[in-house]
């Protein structure tokens, strides 16, 4: 009861009596599969490329135009604001190449993503509506190369300061508040990195040593309604987790305390490969 209670008045957390539950995954309440892009930017989403022109237009044409005119057709839209795939992460490495963008890929259609596309597309004569069609994608890969697995997943954006002493022996997520990674860590070896982002002032990251607790693949926060995916508790209902809101706005925002991730492929690979019980540090 003690330890529910703690759970439940925690910033990011977990909640609802899950005290005497599993330390395995559990799964996520109905609003876990809310779409990424629910409030992690202020730009308007993107509309469709237009479908106005109607095929019944055509037919109230005379006979002898019949052969002559004919419907648009309807652009397909291949990627837009909210997505989160791989070919997302494929198009910004591309738009980095070409110096619109100077973030790492992460996978995550947001508003940095919309705002170079909208670049492109003005300097190419496309419409600029942010969200790639098929001629804008084309025109992109035209104008690049193919990305490599480095330009797709660089090691971090932040560069990685020296692992804290307590991280050097056995299995730690190493976090660094000063350089914001998170380096795992292995008898002393970094076996990845990531970015991290911590809470604000008022609803700060703790810092010391800690532990997994348990972990949940797919979460939402009882308290502030918001989808955790790959979450890692590690003290109360502090956590490592994915966040949309950070892959696509960055530093501009915060968490509730939580260490978030923006990579939500490298998170996935290290949720597989933590256990419960692994140790956890953060610190300056």
């Amino acid at each position: 009861m003690v330890t529910a209670v703690a759970l439940a008045a925690t910033a990011c957390g977990p909640q609802k009596s899950q005290s005497s539950g599993s330390s395995s995954t559990v799964s996520a309440s109905p609003t876990a599969g809310a779409s990424p892009d629910a409030s992690p930017t202020t730009d308007d989403k993107p509309g469709e490329p237009s479908k106005s022109a109607s095929p019944s237009a055509s037919k109230s044409a005379s006979p002898s135009a019949s052969n002559s005119a004919s419907p648009s057709p309807t652009v397909r839209q291949v990627m837009a604001n909210g997505d989160d795939s791989e070919q997302v992460r494929e198009l910004q490495a591309r738009l980095k190449q070409l110096k619109l963008m100077s973030v790492a890929p992460t996978g995550f259609y947001g508003s940095k993503t919309t705002s170079a596309v909208k670049s492109f597309q003005s300097k190419n004569a496309l419409n600029p509506t942010g969200s790639v069609d098929e001629p804008t994608w084309k025109k992109i890969q035209a104008a690049t190369k193919q990305p490599t697995a480095d330009e797709l997943r660089p090691p971090t954006v932040n560069e990685p300061d020296a692992p804290d002493a307590r991280c050097m022996e056995g299995r730690v997520m190493c976090i660094s508040k000063e350089s914001r990674t998170l380096a795992w860590m292995i008898d002393g070896k970094v076996v990845s990195t990531m970015d991290v982002r911590f809470g604000s002032e008022n609803t700060p990251t703790r810092e010391g040593v800690f532990n997994v607790g348990w972990k949940a693949k797919e979460w939402t926060s009882t308290i502030y309604h918001t989808p955790m995916p790959y979450a890692m508790f590690f003290s109360g209902g502090q956590a490592v987790h994915y966040s949309a809101d950070f892959a696509a706005r960055g530093y501009a925002g915060a968490s509730h305390g939580c260490v978030n991730v923006r990579d939500k492929g490298k998170l996935s690979a290290l949720f597989d490969q933590v256990q419960v019980g692994d140790k956890v540090v953060v610190y300056w």
